[in-house]
């Protein structure tokens, strides 16, 4: 199947990408979420973007972040002078942000700046586009006040109860042309297994996502992050709580709703209105990462 595209954000989308660059017989492009984007240390900081690719090269590290075999000389060189260092970065991946918000005061736009880096690190069979090349940022109400996801994240431990989530600047903002050119020609549109409303929240905000989505031939299938019963990495319980799901299938499936033409997940949902693949979604290795994948588009093309 040629033209298959997946939307992600976060380690699931990451993984779900790296099965599909094995499996998928045509061009791939990944849509990354950018609402978790931030200025640190001189740099632009992309996460999603920059795990997707760190995924697609091969060159993720074991801890499930970053370059593998990075090191942190500078954030340990910042914490001796005195810096409140509570985002880590190696130095390496500091290396492609300063050069990333370098090239964004050139006046390269975002998807040119990852375009770059991507074939950097050899990535050449996929395209990984961030989902607009203008600024959004996730912003999460809890205990009381408005934080920017990260602070939520990392200086919070993402602990709950989420009760407000909303993305700054995603009035003012689109979806980049090669985003909507990529959905247009797809065969097939993959939701990630990624948090529904921090990861793919973001791109589905966007004004005209939704209706290039409903708009394409291709079939749009979702797959869901829950494995074994539980999340596997992340707070979506929380964050579904405030959308007013559940953290199961069932919850997902209804969260996206009448956008989607098929589920694939390991409960069968009833009662569902859009076909369901129950199937084990475990990306924990590549030989699973490769079967989910392969039985993701096997879907797909029976729903085309």
């Amino acid at each position: 199947m040629a033209g298959s595209v997946l939307l992600a954000g976060g380690t699931g989308g990451a993984k779900l990408a790296r099965g599909l660059l094995d499996v998928t017989p045509g061009a791939l492009t990944v849509v990354v979420n950018t609402g978790d984007d931030l200025e640190a240390y001189g740099g632009h900081v992309s996460p999603d973007p920059d795990l997707v690719c760190f995924w697609l090269a091969d060159r993720i590290d074991a801890r499930g972040w970053g370059l593998q075999g990075d090191t942190f000389a500078v954030m340990d060189g910042l914490r001796e002078v005195g810096d409140d260092v509570w985002f880590n970065l190696g130095d390496r991946d500091l290396a492609l942000c300063l050069r990333r918000a370098r090239r964004l005061a050139e006046g390269a736009t975002l998807t040119e700046a990852i375009g770059e880096q991507a074939r950097a690190l050899g990535v050449d069979r996929a395209r990984v586009l961030p989902m607009t090349d203008d600024p959004v940022r996730t912003q999460i109400m809890a205990g009381g006040e408005w934080l920017p996801l990260q602070d939520f994240l990392i200086r919070r431990g993402g602990e709950g109860p989420v009760d407000g989530v909303g993305f700054t600047g995603v009035e003012a903002a689109a979806p980049s042309a090669e985003v909507l050119a990529a959905i247009a020609e797809a065969e097939a549109i993959v939701v990630g297994p990624s948090n529904p409303i921090i990861s793919i929240g973001p791109i589905l905000a966007l004004a005209g996502l939704r209706e290039a989505l409903v708009a394409a031939d291709a079939p749009v299938i979702a797959v869901s992050p829950i494995v074994g019963g539980a999340v596997v990495k992340g707070p979506p319980a929380a964050f579904l709580a405030w959308a007013g799901q559940p953290a199961t299938d069932a919850g997902v499936l209804a969260h996206y709703g009448e956008l989607l033409d098929g589920f694939v997940g390991e409960q069968r949902v009833p009662d569902a209105p859009i076909p369901q693949l129950v199937t084990d979604v475990d990306l924990s290795d590549p030989a699973r990462r490769a079967r989910v994948a392969g039985e993701v588009l096997d879907f797909a093309r029976s729903l085309a």
